[in-house]
C-alpha cells in the first residue's frame, strides 16, 4: 500500500494524477552560515541601533555608520579574512555615561631638515611633510591637520602649542586599544624620522563604559548567526554574549554559533583575564603591543575562521593568515612555553613568520572547568563545537525530511512497503545510514562504536515520542607530530 498524503482513495476521475514527496530528496546543507559583526556606529550614523542589518558593502556601511566608525573598520577587517560570506551587523550607539579615550603626540624638538614623518594611529599610517623652518607648534598643527584629513581613522585630533591631542571617535573602553607611534616600519620600510624632529607619543587611555550589549542581543531573537565578531572584553559584555550563545545552543532553539574576541595585554595580563572566563562558545586571541586594535584582531580572526569553517568545519583552525600588524619582536610570544601557558588558560595563540605575517597557532575556547570546577577539556577546541553543530543539523534535516509526517508503530508491526509508518528500528537504521554519510564527509568517525552505543527507543510515557541516545564522535584535527629520532650508526644496526 502506497502512503498517499493528498490523493484521496475516493477519487474516480480519469487517469493520471501525481503528488510530490520530497522526503527522500533532501540533500541540502544548513545553508549560509551567517556572520554578525558587533560594533558602534558614529552619532551621525543612521543604522537602526541594536537591530541586525545585512552588510550591503563597505562603501555603503561607511556612509551609513560613518567613516572611521568602529563598525566600518571592523567590517573592513572582517572582509580581509572572509571575502564572500554573508555578513550582518549589530550597530550600537555609544553609552551616554561613557568617556572617549585620549592620547597625545608631543613635539619636543623641531626638525633641522626636510623629511616625512610617519605617524601611526593604531595600524594606520598618516604621513606628514615637515620642513626645517617649522617650529614645534607648527609641526603639531600639521600632524593634527593630517590626522583630521583622513576621515577613515578611528580618532580626531586638535593641536595646542606643541601638543597634538588625539580623541577616539567613540566613547568606551575600546578606545584604550588605539596606540600612537611613529615610523613603525623603520628604515627598511622607508620610514625615517626627519633629522632633529623629536616626538613623544602616549597612546590612548581613559576610555570608559561599553554599550549595553545585552539589550541589543535580545533583539536577535531566532535569527541564525554562526560567527560573532566581539569587540568588547569587559566582563559585563562577555557575560551577556555568553548567556546569549548558551541560549542559542539550547534544545528548544538549536541555532548554535560561537564568538571571536581579541585582547591587548602582557602575558600575565592575558592569563589573569583567561582565568576569569569559562565559556565554550568564545575564542579569545591575545596580543601584546600590536598596533592593530584588539577589536580589529577580533573581526579579522572571525572572518578567517568563518571562511575555513564554512569550507569544512572539521579542518583545524591553526595556520590561518591574519591581516593584522604583528607585535614588536620583543613582545611576541614566540616560545612554545609561552604559547602553552596561553593555551592552558583558555586563550588562543599565534606565531609570526620572518616577514611579519601573523598565523594562528592552536585556538581554544575559554572553557576550562566543569560545573564542579574540575578541569574539563570536552569543549576545549572550537572545531569540536562547529563539527557538533554541523552534525546535529545534518541529523535534524534527515529525520525531519524523511519522517516528517509518519505514523509510529511498535517494533514488529507488519505493514506494506510505502506505508507512512515508521518504527524505532527504521529510524535507527536511517540514523546509522546518515552517520555513514557524515563519516564519508569527514564530520564524524568511529562508526562501529557509534552503532554499538546508539539507542533509539519508544518513550515509556508518551507513545508518540521516540527517544534517542546518539553517541557522536566528532572528527579530530591533526595538530602535532612527535618524533623520537632514534638514530643508528652505519656500521651497527643492532
Amino acid at each position: 500500500m502506497v502512503g498517499f498524503r493528498e490523493i484521496p482513495a475516493s477519487n474516480r476521475s480519469t487517469l493520471f494524477f501525481a503528488e510530490l514527496d520530497n522526503s527522500r530528496a533532501n540533500s541540502g546543507t544548513a545553508g549560509s552560515l551567517r556572520s554578525l559583526i558587533i560594533g558602534q556606529q558614529l552619532a551621525t550614523g543612521d543604522l537602526p541601533t541594536g537591530l541586525p542589518v545585512l552588510l550591503e558593502g563597505l562603501d555603503w556601511l561607511r556612509g551609513r555608520a560613518g567613516r572611521g566608525s568602529m563598525l566600518a573598520l571592523m567590517a573592513e577587517a572582517y572582509r580581509r579574512g572572509d571575502r564572500s560570506g554573508e555578513v550582518h551587523l549589530l550597530p550600537l550607539a555609544d553609552n551616554g555615561a561613557g568617556v572617549a579615550a585620549t592620547g597625545t603626540l608631543t613635539v619636543t624638538a623641531a626638525p633641522t631638515a626636510a623629511g616625512t614623518e610617519a605617524v601611526y594611529i593604531g595600524d594606520r599610517r598618516v604621513q606628514v611633510a615637515v620642513a626645517p623652518t617649522q617650529t614645534t607648534a607648527q609641526v603639531a598643527t600639521a600632524i593634527a591637520a593630517a590626522i583630521n584629513a583622513d576621515t577613515s581613522l578611528p580618532v580626531t585630533a586638535t593641536a595646542a602649542t606643541n601638543t597634538v591631542t588625539v580623541t577616539a571617535r567613540h566613547k568606551g573602553l575600546t578606545g584604550n586599544d588605539i596606540t600612537l607611534a611613529r615610523n613603525l616600519l623603520g628604515s627598511a620600510g622607508g620610514e625615517v624620522a626627519p633629522a632633529g624632529l623629536a616626538i613623544t607619543a602616549a597612546g590612548l587611555s581613559g576610555g570608559t563604559t561599553a554599550p549595553d550589549l545585552a539589550a541589543a542581543l535580545a533583539n536577535l531573537a531566532g535569527e541564525p548567526f554562526e560567527f560573532h565578531a566581539m569587540p568588547y572584553t569587559d566582563a559585563a559584555s562577555l557575560n551577556a554574549l555568553r548567556d546569549h550563545l548558551a541560549a542559542r545552543w539550547s534544545w528548544d532553539r538549536m541555532l548554535y554559533g560561537g564568538a571571536f574576541a581579541g585582547l591587548r595585554g602582557t602575558l600575565g595580563t592575558a592569563v589573569t583575564f583567561g582565568l576569569t572566563r569559562n565559556d565554550q562558545h568564545t575564542v579569545c586571541l591575545p596580543a601584546d603591543g600590536s598596533p592593530t586594535p584588539a577589536w580589529l584582531w577580533a573581526a579579522n580572526l572571525a572572518g578567517a575562521c568563518a571562511a575555513s569553517i564554512r569550507a569544512d568545519p572539521g579542518l583545524p583552525l591553526h595556520g590561518l593568515r591574519l591581516d593584522v600588524m604583528a607585535p614588536p619582536r620583543e613582545k611576541r610570544w614566540g616560545d612554545v612555553d609561552d604559547r602553552n601557558t596561553l593555551l592552558n588558560n583558555g586563550l588562543g595563540a599565534f606565531v609570526v613568520t620572518a616577514d611579519g605575517t601573523v598565523l594562528t597557532d592552536t585556538l581554544v575556547t575559554t572553557y576550562r572547568l566543569n560545573a564542579q570546577s574540575v578541569p574539563d577539556d570536552s569543549y576545549l577546541y572550537p572545531e569540536t563545537m562547529y563539527v557538533l553543530a554541523a552534525a546535529i543539523r545534518r541529523l535534524k534535516a534527515y529525520v525531519t525530511s524523511t519522517f516528517g509526517r509518519f505514523k509510529l508503530g511498535s517494533e514488529g508491526t507488519r505493514f506494506r512497503p510505502g506505508s507512512n509508518i515508521v518504527t524505532t528500528g527504521v529510524i535507527r537504521d536511517g540514523i546509522l545510514a546518515e552517520y555513514r554519510r557524515m563519516e564519508a564527509d569527514g564530520l564524524v568517525q568511529e562508526y562501529d562504536a557509534f552503532a554499538e552505543a546508539l539507542v533509539v527507543e519508544r518513550d515509556s510515557a508518551n507513545r508518540c515520542r521516540v527517544n534517542g541516545l546518539l553517541p557522536i564522535v566528532p572528527i579530530d584535527q591533526f595538530r602535532q607530530f612527535a618524533a623520537l629520532i632514534q638514530f643508528r650508526k652505519s656500521t651497527s644496526l643492532t
